[in-house]
C-alpha cells in the first residue's frame, strides 16, 4: 500500500472518531436518544426489583425472622418433611415422562409430514391456556369415585384423585409442553440432512438418535427439563384440586405452605417457601452455569 492511502486511512479513521465523539453529532436512525435508553432501564430495573426481587428477598427475610432455630424447627415437622419427600417424588416421576413425550412429539413433528399435525401442536400448548384449577376440575370429573371411569377404577381398587396417581397425572398436563417446546423449533431448523447422512453411512434408527439427533439437541433438552423440573415443584392450581390437602398424605410443599400461612405458622411458612425458592434459584444458577461453561458449545450450536 502506498504512502498516500495509509495517509488517506489514517485521515478517514481520523475523522470518523471525532464526529463519533462529537456531542452534536446526528444520531442513527435506529438510534435511541440517551434519556430514552436511561428511562427503559430504570423502567426494566424497578419492574423487576419490585415485582421479582424484593418479594424473592422478602421470602427469606421472614424465613429467618426468628433466628435459625426456628427456621430449622419448621422442617422437623414430619408433614413438612413427607410435603417435601411427596413434590420430589412427583418431579422425579413427572420429568421423565415429559421427557419421553417431548421427545417424541418433537421427533414427529419436526422430522414428519401428517393429517393433524397443526391439531397436534396446538394441543402441546393447550396447558398454556387452560387454567391448571380447570384441569384439576377436569381430572377430578373423569376419575372422582363418582366420576365417568370412577366406579370402574373404584371396582379395581385403583385410587387417582385424592392419591399420588392424581398429582402425577396434574403435574404432567401441566409441564409436558416445556420441554417438546424446546425441541421443536430446534428439530425443524436443523432439517433431516444429518441423520439422512447418518443412515446413508449405515447407521441404524437408534445409532442415529443417540449420535446425531440428540447431540444436536441436547442445549435445547436440558433448558427443558430444567423449565420442566422447576415448575413441577411448584405446581399449585392443578395439584390442590386433585389432592384434597391430607396432610402427610398428599400434600406438596406449594400445599404445604398454603396450609401453614391459613393456620397462622408464618415461619414456617416461609421457611418451607424459602426452600421451594432455593430450588428454583438452584435450578436457575444450573442453567446460568451451563451457559456460561459452554457458550462456545452453544453458539456452534446455533451456527448449526
Amino acid at each position: 500500500m502506498s504512502d498516500s492511502s495509509v495517509a488517506l486511512a489514517v485521515s478517514l479513521e481520523e475523522t470518523t472518531a471525532a464526529v463519533a465523539a462529537s456531542p452534536s453529532r446526528r444520531r442513527l436512525p435506529t438510534e435511541e436518544a440517551p434519556w430514552v435508553r436511561r428511562l427503559l432501564i430504570t423502567l426494566a430495573v424497578g419492574f423487576l426489583g419490585l415485582f421479582l426481587l424484593l418479594p424473592l428477598v422478602t421470602v427469606f427475610m421472614e424465613a429467618f425472622r426468628k433466628g435459625a432455630g426456628a427456621f430449622i424447627h419448621a422442617f422437623a415437622d414430619p408433614a413438612a418433611v413427607d410435603a417435601i419427600l411427596l413434590t420430589l417424588m412427583v418431579a422425579v416421576i413427572a420429568v421423565p415422562a415429559n421427557l419421553v413425550f417431548g421427545i417424541s412429539a418433537a421427533w414427529a413433528i419436526a422430522k414428519f409430514d401428517f393429517r393433524g399435525k397443526a391439531f397436534l401442536v396446538t394441543l402441546i400448548d393447550l396447558p398454556f391456556s387452560v387454567s391448571p384449577v380447570v384441569a384439576g376440575l377436569v381430572y377430578v370429573l373423569l376419575y372422582a369415585n363418582h366420576g365417568i371411569f370412577g366406579g370402574w377404577l373404584q371396582s379395581a381398587g385403583i385410587q387417582i384423585i385424592f392419591a399420588l396417581p392424581g398429582i402425577i397425572m396434574a403435574t404432567v398436563f401441566v409441564t409436558f409442553p416445556f420441554i417438546a417446546r424446546e425441541l421443536i423449533p430446534l428439530m425443524e431448523e436443523l432439517g433431516n440432512t444429518d441423520e439422512e447422512a447418518a443412515l446413508t453411512l449405515g447407521a441404524s434408527g437408534f445409532r442415529m438418535f443417540w449420535t446425531v439427533t440428540l447431540p444436536n439437541v441436547k442445549w435445547a433438552l436440558l433448558y427443558g427439563v430444567l423449565l420442566c423440573n422447576a415448575r413441577a415443584m411448584g405446581e399449585f392450581g392443578a395439584v390442590s384440586v386433585v389432592s384434597g390437602h391430607i396432610r402427610g398424605y398428599t400434600n406438596t410443599m406449594p400445599l404445604h405452605i398454603e396450609i401453614l400461612y391459613n393456620e397462622y405458622q408464618f415461619v414456617a411458612a416461609f421457611a418451607v417457601a424459602s426452600l421451594l425458592a432455593a430450588l428454583a434459584l438452584v435450578t436457575l444458577g444450573i442453567k446460568s452455569w451451563l451457559e456460561h461453561r459452554y457458550a462456545g458449545d452453544l453458539a456452534a450450536g446455533h451456527r448449526h
